[in-house]
Formats: structure tokens, C-alpha cells, sequence
């Protein structure tokens, strides 16, 4: 039985197929119209879908395309926990096969901040934790200085789930079998604003060539919460000149914080 109207229902499978079908496409969800009604029966609006638009007459389902169909829909599946299980079991992209452990990200179920960055490097592939190094020290100290914590009110995370060897940018394959983990974390997680730290993070998420330079310092919307880029933890370990545009940077987020 459905746990709801049968059009409530169709409605949330297309959005779960489309978004799926994006992500296995290209790694990210596409923005598209939203379904619409028309008299008795649901028009499937959407630019790229797994099956043809469709007219589906009011509690019929049986016309509706196989692509479409179930028997059931179980709200409560997804978890973090189970994507992180998915995460463990992945071998999508070459990555899979050179990792120690995946890394599929930790803090708060419900935060205020997802931080986002590039990849596992070598003491987040050996302990299955994300920024534990040198550079999550001082991610560490950014966010305390804003008053965050992965403890309290953060999770971290990466745009691919596995060290890519020698520490070396993800490439875009890679960042295409990760995507899909991303976005199914970024649904549950409901965060009120991104942290982008980090070039691959912030192009790959708001799907830009530019450089971070030109990136940060602003926010930019990401499916309706707002997202800041800023310099990576290691690149300030390297250029100490950029503490002053990263303190500027974590100023921003502070202050959207406490607009929300």
C-alpha cells in the first residue's frame, strides 16, 4: 500500500528517478520545472527524465511506465548510515580499488554547515575520517572561530569519497561515481549553508571554471541554501596570506548564519 495518494506518489518517484538519472549523468542534479496537474491527471515537466512524459489518470497506475512503477515507497530508507554503507561497498571509479578506506564524511545529522572539500588525503585514507590531518587541525580552528564544530553543529565532507593517489586533483569520472553520494547527503543533512574549502569543491558544486580567487567572498545559491567558497586549510598552511580573505570569508558565513 502507498503511504500516500497515489498522484503524492508518482509525484516523488519522478522527482527520485529524475534526480537519479541527473547524477548518474553528470554527477549533479539539474534544476527543472516542477510536476504539474492538469484536471485528473499528472504532466510529468521535466528536461531530462528516465521515461517519456506521461498522462496518468488520478489512482491508475497501471499505465504509468514500468520505469515508474512500485509497489511500495519507503520514506524512511535513506539514512546517512546507509549511504555511507553504500559509500564502503563502492567500486565505481578506479579510486575504489587503490583506497585504504572510504571516507564518507562525519559531524552533526542535523547541521548548520556542511563543509565541503576535495578529497581524502593520506591520514583521512588511513583512519576513514575526514580532515584529521595538518589541514583539518586548522579547519578545525576556522570553524571555532565562528562558533561551528563537527561535534555540534557541522558535517564534513568531500566531493569524492576516496584518496586519489598522491593527493592529486580528483578527475572528472571520479567526481561523476561520487556525486550521486554527495547529493543523497546534502537531501538528508538539510544544511543552512555550504562551506566550499577549496577550488575542486566549489567548481564542481557550482559548476564553474573560475578560479577560487574569483569564487569566494560571495554566496551563491545551491537547490535553495546558500553557498560560500573560501581558500582550502592546506593552501593556507602553504600562503599565510591568506588568512586575512578566509577570516573575511568565515565573517559572511557568521553573519548569513545569523540571518537564518
Amino acid at each position: 500500500m502507498f503511504k500516500q495518494t497515489p498522484i503524492e506518489a508518482l509525484v516523488k518517484i519522478a522527482r527520485f528517478l529524475d534526480t537519479t538519472y541527473d547524477c548518474l549523468r553528470d554527477g549533479y542534479r539539474t534544476d527543472r520545472d516542477d510536476y504539474t496537474f492538469t484536471g485528473d491527471e499528472i504532466v510529468f515537466l521535466s528536461s531530462s527524465s528516465m521515461a517519456p512524459a506521461t498522462d496518468v489518470p488520478d489512482g491508475d497506475l497501471s499505465s504509468l511506465p514500468l520505469a515508474y512503477q512500485v509497489e511500495e515507497v519507503d520514506e524512511g530508507a535513506e539514512t546517512l548510515e546507509s549511504i555511507s554503507e553504500s559509500i564502503y561497498q563502492c567500486h565505481a571509479c578506479p579510486l575504489g580499488k587503490t583506497r585504504s578506506m572510504a571516507v564518507p564524511g562525519e559531524g552533526s545529522p542535523h547541521p548548520k554547515v556542511l563543509v565541503i572539500g576535495e578529497g581524502p588525503g593520506a591520514e583521512e585514507d588511513a583512519s576513514g575520517r575526514p580532515f584529521v590531518g595538518p589541514a583539518g587541525q586548522l579547519l578545525d580552528k576556522m570553524l571555532a572561530s565562528i562558533g561551528l564544530s563537527r561535534e555540534e553543529n557541522c558535517f564534513i565532507a568531500n566531493v569524492v569519497k576516496c584518496r586519489p593517489p598522491e593527493n592529486r586533483d580528483p578527475l572528472p569520472g571520479e567526481i561523476t561515481a561520487c556525486g550521486a553520494f554527495l547529493e543523497r547527503q546534502i537531501s538528508i543533512l538539510e544544511p543552512m549553508a555550504i562551506l566550499c574549502v577549496g577550488r575542486v569543491a566549489a567548481t564542481t558544486l557550482l559548476k564553474s571554471s573560475e578560479g577560487i580567487g574569483r569564487l569566494r567572498g560571495r554566496f551563491f545559491g545551491y537547490r535553495g541554501i546558500p553557498l560560500l567558497a573560501t581558500y582550502h586549510p592546506s593552501a593556507i598552511l602553504r600562503d599565510e596570506s591568506l588568512k586575512r580573505p578566509v577570516w573575511e570569508d568565515l565573517k559572511l558565513l557568521r553573519d548569513k548564519l545569523a540571518e537564518r
